[in-house]
This record gives C-alpha cells, sequence and structure tokens, in this order.
C-alpha cells in the first residue's frame, strides 16, 4: 500500500510540481477564487396580479397546487375556505384579494399557475394564494430600501418590510405575521 502513495508523489517529483497528487489526475489550482454572494436573506418571489412580491423563505412550508377548498360560512371574502393538510386543517387566505389584486371585472382567475404557498405564521399554518411563484433570490440588506411612509388612511404599508430594485423591477418585501 505503501508503494501505491509513494507512486504520485515520485512522479510529481519528476515533473519539478511539488503539490500533492490529486485524484484522477487533476491538478490543484491554488491561484483559483472562490466568491460567496454577499450575506443577505432569501426570499420567495411569487406575483399578485401584475406586481411581484417576496417573503422569507424561512416562513415557508411548502408549495402546493392550488385545490379548492371546503368554504366556511359568514367568512370574509379573502378566507376561501379551509383545506386538510395532512391532517392539519389549515385556512386557505387569497392574497389577491386581500390586497384587491383582482382583475378587471373584480374578480380572481384560477390557472395552471395558481399555488397555495403555504406558510409557518405566529406558530400556525396558513396557505396564500398567488397568482404564479416565480424564484427564490437572495437579497443583500443594501439591495432594500425602507417603504415609503404614506397616510394611514390612504394605504396600510404595515405589511411592507420593504422594496428592492432587481434587474429594472420592483419587488414588494412582505412580512406576514
Amino acid at each position: 500500500m505503501d508503494t501505491l502513495q509513494a507512486a504520485p508523489q515520485a512522479a510529481n517529483a519528476q515533473r519539478g510540481d511539488a503539490s500533492p497528487a490529486t485524484p484522477f489526475g487533476m491538478r490543484n489550482n491554488n491561484a483559483r477564487q472562490v466568491r460567496h454572494a454577499p450575506a443577505g436573506r432569501e426570499y420567495l418571489t411569487f406575483r399578485l396580479g401584475s406586481e411581484e412580491y417576496g417573503i422569507d423563505i424561512l416562513k415557508v412550508q411548502e408549495i402546493r397546487s392550488y385545490e379548492q377548498p371546503t368554504k366556511i360560512a359568514n367568512a370574509p371574502s379573502y378566507l376561501k375556505g379551509v383545506v386538510n393538510l395532512r391532517g392539519v386543517i389549515v385556512p386557505i387566505v387569497d392574497l389577491r384579494v386581500k390586497f384587491n389584486c383582482v382583475n378587471e371585472e373584480g374578480g380572481v382567475d384560477i390557472n395552471s399557475f395558481t399555488v397555495v404557498i403555504v406558510l409557518n405564521v405566529r406558530g400556525r399554518v396558513v396557505g396564500a394564494v398567488v397568482d404564479s411563484v416565480s424564484d427564490v433570490m437572495q437579497l443583500a440588506e443594501q439591495a432594500i430600501q425602507p417603504a415609503p411612509e404614506m397616510s394611514a388612511h390612504v394605504i396600510d404599508t404595515s405589511y411592507i418590510t420593504g422594496i428592492a430594485n432587481v434587474s429594472e423591477r420592483l419587488l414588494i418585501l412582505m412580512d406576514i405575521e
């Protein structure tokens, strides 16, 4: 066994290569630099109407295709109902209706892109209906700007944690808590 380990070292010495042998004849490249992305947080991005939003990926439990929930009597219009998710009864909130991202007729469309993002909110499981899921992206803290301050009676911005400019488009970051 010692002779097998000594053979590559002898070959390196004959070539004048002082670096140890690597498996399968690969050479070490000590000059190569590995660049890491700047520290930041990861966000799941999704669409509500024509706008793009992002939520902290750590709040996301799973993404599921849309299935018609069981309706609850006298529930607000944005509460679509409940579904049974592996023995857990999960309320389904339609964020498009909640944030008034409806179509011209005042309704919302259900298509093959419509999904439910299952979230952990304050220790509870909640499903959020969105038009589509776009991507998971890492945003550096410097890329996120605070939400604009507006009068509370004009618009409620308490759920907006910031706005990021990503590739010439604005991404509205939400706090689902």
